[in-house]
């Protein structure tokens, strides 16, 4: 028997266990729904004096998932189908739901995150951007608020005291960045009274192929200050607008690192009035030098960052497309590209604490995720984080065409297949959504279709405050979207 064929048997039983186990809830369906609203709120003491006296989370998930279910619906108006029920399952096995777009995976979390915040240790919901945490505590809140529990939503611009009050919820929603920051400050705290976190129990995340995949290795890094005068940094980034390329410097597009040639060092050694700028002693001004060459010969702007109306760097999250406000290179990368972009230069800052979001969510004793697409990413789920991705059947049978790819030799030719593309659709009055990889793409594509006399709204890092309105007119009769990556729009 082949490997495929013996994943494919593997998945078959595990399906059909989740589909017995679904039926064991939905046969307490009746139970539930003769309950009044007093009794069913009751059910959540009954469940935790049931944990305390033995009983283990698995025991009371059909009950439990049932209690829940009926919660939504009058709540809500929502009753998760049976496939829900499933995905639901998966989460709270501490493995990968993946549920096509459309199916209902935020309503499908609340029932694992329900059961498992009878623990009374804590659940993480982990989202992508803060709009959806918060938005997702306030929607889907109402369940576990009717049910008695407690919900937070763990913003940035919350102070200590609050951050700590929200981590103390029963439910807390919160965004990838902003745990593993808590996580680090908690370290680098003097006192316990500064702690916010207490324990990383279990956590969801949403978007589990983006966060857990894609930016596994992004470090999240915590700086302090360090005395470097502004006029070095501009000093270095004039130096090196005066070199050419390849003859005093190569750059290398694949790892983005830029050096001098052997010409490129007598340069600099005469520029600087130095014998051998490889000396100990230069070790600064050298570093200098490899910021301010690479921060103009491999950083682009509204790629890797953009320059915002007030003349300051914000760095574009290469994933999602968005602006991660309070970021910032460290080691004076990012002063070397303020250099290079003429704004202000701010103090030079020094690493303190950091992690990656592989290190750290592996710190979870019980790890879950759901997405629309992870099953290409099933070895390093299994490899890194020992979570199998289990695809769950639609509701209904699809009906949505999904065509091949289709790659064009030159770019020029794809842009062209693109726009005629769009003139077709758009003639019809077919809402069309056009998804980019940077900034810089989407304003290319911009441009393109505005010669061409096409009306549309660009979604991007550069008016990511309208990101509400922009997605709920997306499916208007002819409206034309263009999107940087989709994580988290859906």
């Amino acid at each position: 028997m082949s490997l495929i064929e013996k994943v494919f048997r593997f998945e078959k039983r595990r399906l059909k266990k989740l589909s017995k186990l679904a039926n064991k809830v939905i046969s307490f369906e009746k139970q539930m729904a003769g309950l009044n609203d007093d009794d069913l709120k009751a059910k959540t003491t009954e469940f935790r004096k049931r944990i305390s006296d033995g009983e283990t989370l698995d025991d009371l998930l059909p009950e439990a998932f049932a209690v829940s279910r009926e919660a939504a619906r009058r709540t809500l108006g929502q009753f998760p189908y049976p496939v829900q029920i499933m995905g639901a399952i998966v989460l709270h096995q501490g493995d990968v739901a993946e549920m096509k777009t459309g199916e209902g995976k935020t309503l499908t979390a609340t029932m694992a995150v329900y059961l498992n915040a009878l623990a009374g240790k804590g659940v993480h919901v982990v989202t992508v951007n803060e709009y959806l945490a918060a938005r997702d505590a306030e929607w889907m809140g109402q369940i576990y608020r009717f049910l008695g529990l407690t919900v937070g939503v763990n913003l940035r611009e919350k102070i200590a005291r609050e951050k700590r009050d929200e981590y103390l919820c029963d439910i807390t929603y919160t965004t990838n960045s902003e745990v593993g920051f808590d996580y680090l400050r908690d370290n680098m705290a003097s006192s316990v009274d500064g702690r916010v976190l207490r324990g990383l129990e279990f956590a969801v995340i949403d978007e589990a192929d983006s966060i857990l995949i894609d930016e596994s290795r992004t470090p999240l890094i915590i700086s302090g200050g360090s005395k470097v005068s502004a006029s070095s940094y501009n000093v270095a980034d004039r130096f090196v607008k005066t070199l050419r390329k390849d003859k005093h410097f190569v750059v290398d597009i694949k790892t983005k690192t830029v050096n001098l040639t052997d010409e490129g060092n007598k340069l600099a050694e005469r520029m600087f009035g130095v014998n051998n700028i490889y000396d100990p002693q230069y070790n600064d001004l050298v570093h200098r030098i490899h910021n301010a060459l690479k921060a103009n010969y491999t950083m682009a702007r509204d790629v890797e960052y953009m320059v915002d109306p007030n003349r300051e760097i914000q760095l574009i999250d290469q994933f999602t497309g968005r602006i991660m406000p309070g970021r910032e290179y460290s080691d004076g990368l990012h002063q070397a590209i303020q250099a290079k972009e003429n704004v202000t230069i701010k103090e030079e800052t020094v690493t303190m604490a950091t992690i990656t979001y592989q290190n750290f969510f592996r710190l979870y004793t019980k790890l879950s995720g759901m997405t629309g697409t992870a099953k290409t990413e099933e070895e390093e789920f299994r490899k890194i984080y020992n979570m199998r991705v289990i695809q769950i059947p639609t509701n209904r049978p699809v009906v949505r065409e999904d065509a091949v790819d289709r790659v064009y030799a030159k770019k020029e030719d794809k842009l062209n297949a693109l726009v005629a593309e769009v003139k077709e659709r758009h003639a019809k009055g077919q809402p069309i959504l056009i998804g980019t990889s940077s900034v810089e793409s989407s304003e290319e594509i911009s441009a393109l279709l505005t010669t061409h006399g096409l009306k549309h709204e660009v979604l991007n890092a550069k008016n990511h405050a309208r990101e509400a309105e922009i997605v709920a007119l997306a499916g208007n009769k002819g409206q034309i979207t263009i999107a940087t990556n989709m994580a988290g729009r859906g």
